[in-house]
C-alpha cells in the first residue's frame, strides 16, 4: 500500500518544485496539490514504483451532455465530451486543470481517474431531439480524446456517433488514437451528407518521443495508416501538427506533412504549445527528467513565442504565438502545405440534411 502523507498547504500550492522520478506509462508520475483544496495528500514516489496506481472508472451522472463556448478562436460552440480526463497522458495537455474543478489533480489524477458519462448517447438524442436545439457543429471533443482506451470498450462515443448518423448533425473528430478506423461505417454515412471530418493529431514521427510525452496514444505510424485509412473510405481526413513545441518537435513539421499527406490527409493545421496553470510545471518537471540537456533551450523558445511568459492565455495569441520565432514556424508550416497541396481548410461542414426525429428537416445553412 502505498505511504500517503497528508500536507496542509495555506493559499496556492507551491509551483515549480522539480520532481525527476519516473513511472512506466505516465508522462505526469505524481499529484500535484489541487489548487481549490487547502489539504493535499502526497504519495511516496518511491512506493509509486512499487505499486503502479490503476486506472478508475468513476461514473459521471451529469444530466446535459452539450457543453458550449463562446471562445471566439474556436470553430465550434458546441461540443461533446463522452469523458472528463484522458488515459492518453500527454504531458502538455491543455486540458489538465480542468480535473481540479472535480476535486482531483492535474496530474495522475487526470489520467487515471477517469469520469464515464455512460448516459451520452442517450442525453445527446434527447438533446438532438429538443425543439430548441439549432442544428450545428459538434466538435469531439473538447477536453478529452474520445478514442481513449476505455472507448474500446464502452463504446459511448460510437454511440454518440450513432445519434449524430440518426440526425445527420454535422460533427469534427480530433483523436490521436487509431481506434477511430473502427467507426468507419458511421462515418462513412455521415461523410455521405457531408456531417463530418476527422483530424489526427501527429505531435512527432519519434517512437521513442512519443513514448514518454504521450504515453497511451497510438504510435505515430498507428495514427498515418488511421490516415489512410480514413482517406482511402472517402471520409475527409486532415492532420493536426500539434502542440508544436518551439525547440523540441518544431523541426518535424515538414516531415509530419509529408507522410500526412503520402497517407491521405487532405488538410492540414497547427498550433503552438500551451500550458495554462499546473501544466506549466508538469512539463517542466517532464523535460528535466526526460530531455535536461534540451529544458534550458526549449523553455526559452516558449518564453520567446509566449511574450516572456510560459503562456499565453489571449484569443488567437494563444494558438499562435507572436514575435519572430512564431512567425518563423508559421512561414515554415505554410511553405509546406502549400507545396504538398495541405494548405486549403478542412472542409465546410453542412447540416442541410438534419432530421429531427417525427419532423421535418432542419432549416438550411452551412456550419
Amino acid at each position: 500500500m502505498p505511504t500517503v502523507k497528508l500536507r496542509r498547504d495555506p493559499g496556492r500550492p507551491r509551483a515549480g518544485r522539480s520532481i525527476r522520478h519516473r513511472l512506466k506509462g505516465r508522462a505526469v508520475p505524481y499529484d500535484p496539490p489541487n489548487r481549490f483544496e487547502t489539504v493535499h495528500a502526497e504519495i511516496d514516489a518511491e512506493d509509486l514504483a512499487r505499486e503502479p496506481p490503476r486506472t478508475e472508472f468513476l461514473n459521471d451522472a451529469t444530466r446535459e451532455i452539450i457543453a458550449t463556448n463562446r471562445s471566439p478562436d474556436i470553430p465550434f460552440d458546441a461540443s461533446v465530451n463522452p469523458y472528463r480526463g484522458c488515459e492518453h497522458g500527454c504531458v502538455y495537455c491543455y486540458a489538465r486543470p480542468t480535473h481540479e474543478y472535480l476535486g482531483f489533480s492535474s496530474g495522475l489524477d487526470f489520467e487515471r481517474k477517469i469520469l464515464v458519462k455512460h448516459r451520452a448517447p442517450e442525453l445527446l438524442r434527447e438533446a438532438l431531439s429538443a425543439n430548441s436545439w439549432r442544428p450545428r457543429l459538434i466538435g469531439m471533443s473538447g477536453v478529452t480524446d474520445p478514442y481513449q482506451p476505455v472507448e474500446r470498450r464502452l463504446g459511448l462515443t460510437r454511440g454518440c456517433l450513432e445519434v449524430l448518423r440518426d440526425f445527420r448533425n454535422p460533427v469534427a473528430i480530433v483523436t490521436k488514437n487509431h481506434l477511430v478506423t473502427r467507426d468507419v461505417d458511421l462515418l462513412s454515412d455521415l461523410s455521405a451528407h457531408n456531417c463530418v471530418n476527422v483530424t489526427l493529431s501527429v505531435t512527432t514521427l519519434k517512437n521513442e518521443l512519443q513514448r514518454v510525452m504521450e504515453p497511451r496514444t497510438s504510435i505515430p505510424a498507428r495514427r498515418l495508416d488511421a490516415i489512410w485509412q480514413l482517406s482511402s473510405a472517402g471520409i475527409p481526413v486532415g492532420v493536426f501538427v500539434a502542440p508544436v513545441i518551439p525547440g523540441l518537435n518544431d523541426e518535424e513539421i515538414p516531415a509530419i506533412l509529408e507522410a500526412a499527406a503520402e497517407a491521405g490527409a487532405a488538410y492540414a493545421s497547427f498550433l503552438l504549445l500551451r500550458l495554462p496553470l499546473g501544466v506549466a510545471d508538469h512539463f517542466t518537471n517532464w523535460l528535466e527528467t526526460h530531455f535536461p540537456d534540451r529544458r534550458a533551450k526549449v523553455l526559452h523558445r516558449i518564453r520567446e513565442v509566449r511574450g516572456g511568459r510560459l503562456n499565453d492565455s489571449g484569443f488567437h495569441t494563444r494558438f499562435r504565438g507572436q514575435g519572430q520565432y512564431a512567425k518563423q514556424i508559421e512561414r515554415l508550416f505554410r511553405a509546406t502545405t502549400r507545396k504538398l497541396g495541405l494548405d486549403g481548410k478542412a472542409p465546410r461542414l453542412s447540416a442541410k440534411a438534419f432530421r429531427r426525429h417525427g419532423g421535418t428537416q432542419g432549416d438550411l445553412f452551412d456550419c
